[in-house]
């Protein structure tokens, strides 16, 4: 997709690019912390998590900020510019900022974490016309991938660290593991026919495939797109039909779609409660539990199977 810079963002970029070839990303970080610049805060968790204090980490986009449609500022490119190590999701997740991402790499360390993912195992729904579903971080076990590849490219920039960098990796890989188990357990608590999660779009197909859920979502896996009226009709009907409890908003889609769903479930003469509000493409709050990934996998899960088991 085209981007449209404005004077100073094209004056930051010259100046970066016209001083010097290819840059080496391997030197000494014993006296100053790695520099890190991500996009999405779950991102930004997993380097702190892997990194400590040897790295500063810096997220782009905030809690409730929607990556499908967000458009680098002035101060974005300037931040990226004076990184040591850039760390985005690639699939397509970030669709206005592939661009700066490929002039930023003839300089900088620019790593999209979740392409390091086996093809295999990623998902390429239909509607997406042949790229893949970019929510990787909803199945715990395609998350460990990224923090090893965040791990790796640490490893690579700061070899000096090494073992430090893998040991809390380690660590911190034991601790999803934990997750993905808790998450699973609560999971099968519901009934097959009512392990159906709906929500604004779809950004649950690897939560849905990997803990057994049926997953709906109004919009497609873009919310660049718009849910038509013939979209919510088809899954009014199909609420009623399964009689289904609870459908779900997201921190960072608005919540008329759902709403509008909610309308027309009931025109048929059934209710359907809005059973909570999930993070899909954004983390929580910063010094919150949801604020880390987590706790917001946790958050989720735990509002899912409430909701779903009239809890």
């Amino acid at each position: 997709m085209k981007i449209y810079f404005s004077l100073f963002s094209a004056f930051v970029l010259f100046l970066f690019w016209g001083c010097g070839g290819q840059k080496d990303y391997t030197r000494d970080f014993s006296k100053h912390k790695i520099k890190i610049i991500t996009t999405t805060g779950m991102i930004a968790d997993a380097a702190k998590n892997v990194g400590g204090e040897r790295v500063s980490v810096t997220p782009l986009m905030g809690p409730g900020v929607d990556p499908h449609l967000y458009k680098a500022s002035e101060g974005d490119v300037s931040r990226m510019a004076g990184a040591d190590l850039i760390l985005y999701n690639g699939l397509h997740l970030e669709g206005k900022m592939t661009d700066i991402f490929a002039r930023m790499q003839q300089r900088i360390k620019t790593v999209a974490v979740a392409e390091a993912i086996p093809q295999d195992s990623l998902l390429a729904p239909p509607q997406f016309k042949g790229a893949h579903d970019p929510h990787v971080w909803f199945d715990v076990r395609l998350w460990k991938i990224v923090v090893t590849r965040i791990r790796d490219a640490l490893v690579e920039m700061d070899s000096t660290h090494a073992q430090e960098y893998q040991e809390r990796a380690k660590n911190y890989l034991a601790r999803l593991d934990s997750l993905d188990r808790y998450v699973l357990r609560q999971a099968l608590r519901v009934p097959k026919r009512q392990r159906v999660l709906i929500t604004a779009h779809d950004a649950f197909n690897y939560f849905g495939r990997r803990y057994h859920f049926e997953v709906r979502g109004l919009q497609g896996i873009s919310t660049a797109s718009e849910a038509g009226t013939a979209d919510i009709q088809r899954l009014a009907d199909f609420i009623k039909e399964r009689q289904i409890p609870a459908v779900f908003v997201e921190t960072s889609v608005p919540q008329r779609y759902i709403e509008a769903l909610q309308a027309a479930v009931h025109s048929r003469g059934f209710d359907v409660k809005i059973g909570g509000s999930l993070f899909s493409d954004a983390m929580g709050q910063p010094g919150t539990p949801e604020g880390e990934y987590l706790g917001m996998v946790k958050h989720n899960i735990d509002i899912i199977v409430s909701a779903l088991l009239k809890n």
